[in-house]
């Protein structure tokens, strides 16, 4: 059958139209076409497609952004007259023992390089001279080709540069922890890790609003920075020096937290160290989990774990009984007792068994961003020792404070020509989003889940009574200069 394909030579069009698809698993779509009146089925598999009898195979080098097509150009195609089969390849299309035969050679618009392991949906035309081939997929697959544009490109491009060019920064967070991150009656994301991701949007882009969040487990925290396919993690991250070297680069402890016990008040326990015998509710794959075992190992106390990934999934478990004790972050355990049915009926234990400094992390691998967010982050906290807030920022920047007008770019620098930002970004910070203060109140304090602030960790440094005293809150950063 080969020896006949050099009989003629000629141009032919194909116009076809998609009739239907269907999903025959995963990474496998059937396609059914319409071209000049006749029905091709049509098989397509991400990188490799094979058309035999009436299926048609294509190679698809998927693509970076999911709604950009890969595109084949025709150079060339050879026809004759005889029944044939088509069988398509990457660079080569020959057809034989269809009605049609096709020898296309082609040159790929390839604009994309991830390959997309499931498909659903796939629309295949033909035109003259021209194969497009659209692929569509699920959303959590969506979700990851476009954070993958947030990678560091290979040609050297900073991340700073490609979110300026996606126009959005993504943000791996949470919907479940009111007061960090929780949906409002909108559908909206807020929460004090979201704030902290419009910081740097509205830094970067001017605009608080151009953020994609993207909702994982505790479990995902780790691959989905290390895989760098989001610019920022802001899920109540524990910093830890493991997490620092294997995950990424974390930038400021912007929380202090520690980790406690929720039980029932008529289980009659008044202390963690009468735990011994309980079924604990825990969520899985966290520091919080591993703090749980060593508390009873190190206190010779025997307990059950019941763990879950979903730390919905464990506070249900709780309600319903099938453990003794929940345990979560102690700032988390006060949220969430409070949307219990009765929470008089639960009493959080005094003992703090943990030490848990949250902040934010960024993808390891470009210093330039590292220090765009870090800071960023010690911005908002210099701008409330500064007393500069969301409605003052103007009278300020034109005042006598030298080190608030440096903070603000009316006066000196601190490093703004380095990050590739305005001399003034720290104006739109705080005027769009706030100091860290209220960005604190408006979610964790009086205004959000009213988790004291004064005289706890969680104050500034120089809330202290006097400058030698040590007895300040521990929100610090490197000074700005």
């Amino acid at each position: 059958m080969c020896s006949q394909l050099h009989s003629i030579l000629r141009t032919v069009t194909l116009t076809c139209t998609p009739i239907f698809a269907i999903l025959i698993s995963t990474g496998l779509v059937a396609v059914t076409l319409s071209c000049n009146s006749e029905s091709y089925p049509v098989t397509v598999i991400v990188e490799k497609v094979v058309d035999r009898e009436v299926q048609v195979i294509q190679t698809v080098e998927v693509i970076r952004q999911v709604e950009v097509p890969a595109t084949v150009v025709v150079e060339r195609v050879v026809r004759e007259e005889v029944p044939i089969v088509q069988t398509v390849e990457v660079e080569k299309v020959v057809d034989r023992e269809i009605p049609v035969i096709q020898t296309v050679e082609v040159v790929k618009e390839v604009v994309l390089v991830q390959t997309v392991e499931t498909v659903h949906e796939v629309v295949v035309t033909l035109a003259p001279e021209r194969i497009v081939v659209t692929v569509v997929i699920p959303d959590s697959i969506e979700r990851s080709m476009e954070s993958e544009e947030s990678m560091p490109m290979e040609d050297g491009t900073s991340r700073l540069q490609i979110v300026k060019d996606r126009g959005k920064l993504v943000c791996a967070s949470r919907n479940d922890v009111p007061g960090y991150a929780s949906l409002d009656d909108s559908g909206e994301s807020i929460g004090f890790d979201i704030d902290l991701c419009r910081a740097v949007a509205t830094a970067v882009l001017g605009n608080p609003e151009a953020i994609q969040i993207n909702y994982i487990t505790a479990a995902e925290r780790g691959p989905t920075i290390q895989s760098g396919e989001v610019d920022l993690l802001v899920r109540t991250v524990t910093w830890t020096s493991s997490r620092d070297i294997q995950w990424g680069n974390f930038i400021h402890i912007m929380s202090y937290e520690g980790q406690g016990f929720m039980v029932p008040r008529n289980l009659g326990v008044t202390s963690a160290y009468e735990l011994g015998g309980a079924t604990v509710c825990v969520t899985s794959d966290t520091t919080t989990e591993l703090n749980v075992a060593n508390f009873f190992r190190k206190n010779n106390l025997e307990y059950s774990p019941n763990a879950f990934e979903a730390p919905d999934a464990v506070l249900d478990a709780y309600k319903s009984g099938q453990c003794d004790v929940f345990t979560n972050d102690r700032s988390q355990l006060a949220v969430l007792r409070s949307t219990l049915p009765n929470p008089d009926d639960h009493v959080i234990l005094p003992e703090t068994i943990s030490e848990e400094p949250l902040g934010p992390v960024v993808p390891h691998g470009d210093e330039q961003w590292f220090d765009i967010v870090k800071t960023i982050m010690a911005g908002l906290i210099y701008a409330e020792a500064y007393g500069i807030n969301s409605s003052n920022v103007d009278v300020v920047a034109n005042g006598d404070n030298i080190k608030a007008k440096r903070l603000l770019g009316t006066e000196g620098s601190f490093g703004q020509e380095s990050l590739e930002l305005s001399n003034t970004f720290m104006q739109d910070v705080i005027k769009q989003v706030g100091n860290y203060g209220e960005i604190y109140d408006r979610n964790l304090g009086s205004d959000g889940v009213n988790l004291p602030r004064e005289g706890s960790r969680n104050a500034l440094w120089s809330n202290a009574p006097c400058t030698e005293c040590p007895k300040g809150g521990q929100i610090y950063a490197a000074p700005l200069r």
